[in-house]
């Protein structure tokens, strides 16, 4: 009988040793779900190691989780369309107001009201109605072959249609949203016959046809098989900062001349963020937002992709610092490059742009 008790009671001790366990493991648990006590969803075109020093920002200053979702910015507005009410998205993070203006015509966004967003981001960058948000501008700028050309050679994108330009221009295709913006931008300042006009004189100046993205056009300046390009300025300042020997090499074989300078200013894009209109933690979202356009996000901005800040007072980086600034840009109002995007497809397909 004693023998009996004392089994029973290793027994029950066991079980309380088993019990002290789960309990400790909850608690663990419900611990390290407190430090992130709330979340926010994001969908991003951004590559996720641009995007994660933002994140790690945000969440030590929060408490907020951030899941993100990476893929292309096409993919990603298709997801959320299908998704519907079910989508897991709080906020799209994507490129250029094209894709913003049109998710927001697509009815995939919510309209918010953000004082301190008002405040951070200049009206010419966000959507008149309070749907989309810019968060750091790119420019789409020449960039050429100093070998080849003279600085004084260039002045304006006008001036690539001239016929001093035959056979020496590459560029990426018509399908491209950058190019699409920048045409648009064009059709809002001097009208849609001469950005016609524009159009058909620029593409019979082509070396070659345009095919690949901006990288390979300037690794086609680089090698000779034109002299110059229009390209988005980030992709010189990564080509710069690479840890590759060839694309270290290609930088210093090419140069970037800002056009427009003494009319409109040079066109400029944005990467930017909305908030779906199916958000499941709207308030998360916009704070996500507030803090993307705040003086500390937009320092990280500046500094690991080599965009510009949407403000002047964030210092750029070296790298970009070393092409001039500040340069003049367009100030046009950035929803103009969606409302005229569909003409100028048009355009491009009325003139042979491919």
């Amino acid at each position: 009988m004693i023998f009996m008790r004392t089994d029973n009671q290793n027994i029950k001790n066991k079980l309380s040793f088993t019990q002290l366990i789960l309990v400790s493991s909850l608690a663990l648990s419900l611990l390290s779900s407190s430090l992130f006590a709330e979340e926010v969803n994001v969908y991003s075109a951004r590559k996720g190691y641009l995007l994660q020093p933002l994140v790690d920002g945000f969440q030590a200053q929060t408490n907020i989780k951030v899941n993100v979702i990476s893929g292309k910015a096409k993919v990603l507005q298709k997801r959320i369309k299908q998704e519907g009410a079910n989508t897991r998205a709080d906020v799209l993070l994507t490129v250029d107001a094209g894709n913003l203006y049109k998710a927001k015509e697509d009815g995939l966004l919510k309209r918010i009201s953000s004082p301190k967003l008002n405040n951070l981001i200049p009206e010419y960058l966000r959507d008149d109605d309070g749907y989309w948000f810019g968060l750091s501008i790119r420019s789409r700028v020449i960039m050429y072959n100093p070998k080849n050309v003279e600085s004084s050679d260039l002045s304006t994108y006008k001036d690539l249609a001239s016929k001093k330009w035959r056979n020496r221009i590459c560029i990426r295709s018509s399908s491209n949203i950058y190019n699409q913006s920048l045409l648009a931008s064009i059709i809002s300042n001097l009208g849609e016959d001469y950005a016609e006009e524009w159009a058909r004189s620029v593409k019979n100046n082509f070396s070659k046809d345009p095919k690949g993205n901006d990288r390979t056009q300037m690794t086609s300046v680089v090698m000779g098989e034109c002299d110059v390009t229009i390209a988005n300025t980030y992709y010189l300042g990564k080509w710069i900062a690479s840890e590759k020997d060839n694309e270290r090499k290609y930088a210093e074989k090419i140069s970037v001349f800002f056009p427009n300078q003494k009319t409109s200013g040079a066109h400029i894009n944005i990467s930017g963020a909305a908030i779906t209109k199916h958000s499941k933690n709207e308030v998360n979202a916009v704070k996500f937002l507030e803090y993307l356009a705040s003086d500390e996000a937009q320092k990280l901005y500046a500094q690991a992709n080599h965009e510009y800040p949407i403000r002047d007072n964030i210092p750029v980086s070296e790298i970009v610092q070393s092409w001039g600034y500040p340069f003049k840009k367009d100030t046009l109002n950035l929803d103009e490059l969606g409302k005229n995007n569909s003409r100028a497809v048009m355009i491009f397909d009325r003139v042979g742009w491919k």
